[in-house]
């Protein structure tokens, strides 16, 4: 992966005059991470256990565990964001974590979106967003 943020990227592809020469300029930028190898990074610079985050995530253990294998490769969105709580991530790494699951990303528009977001920015636990979402009258994380 290369050293170029998203931003950069952008102006990159703005400025070229041809898209081949933007791919040839950014090879190295573009290279793709599967969900699994997302978890594996984020897993290792939060310096959390796969175990720990799977029980604090609500899901079933295996089912998580599949997730994080690439045995799962495009989980439910709300799946994923139960994983972003037990991953204490920001909103904006959650964003990026919806990405390479294929998921819409959160939008603050959106009711429930906000109430997630709002959790995430508040490091909340997975029971403690089910907790806010039902108060507001909206429907649970996770079923």
């Amino acid at each position: 992966m290369g050293k170029k943020d998203t931003e950069e990227l952008e102006e990159a592809l703005t400025e070229a005059r041809d898209v081949r020469d933007y791919f040839a300029e950014n090879a190295d930028e573009l290279a793709e991470r599967t969900l699994s190898e997302e978890f594996a990074r984020l897993l290792a610079e939060k310096r959390l256990t796969k175990s720990l985050v799977a029980e604090r995530s609500g899901l079933d253990r295996t089912y998580a565990y599949h997730i994080f294998d690439g045995k799962k490769p495009h989980p439910a969105r709300e799946k994923v964001l139960a994983l972003a709580l037990a991953l204490q991530l920001t909103p904006h790494e959650a964003q990026h974590l919806l990405y390479y699951a294929r998921c819409p990303r959160l939008y603050v528009r959106d009711a429930w979106d906000s109430i997630i977001w709002h959790a995430l920015e508040k490091q909340m636990s997975v029971t403690e967003a089910n907790l806010l979402i039902e108060e507001l009258g909206e429907a649970p994380l996770l079923g």
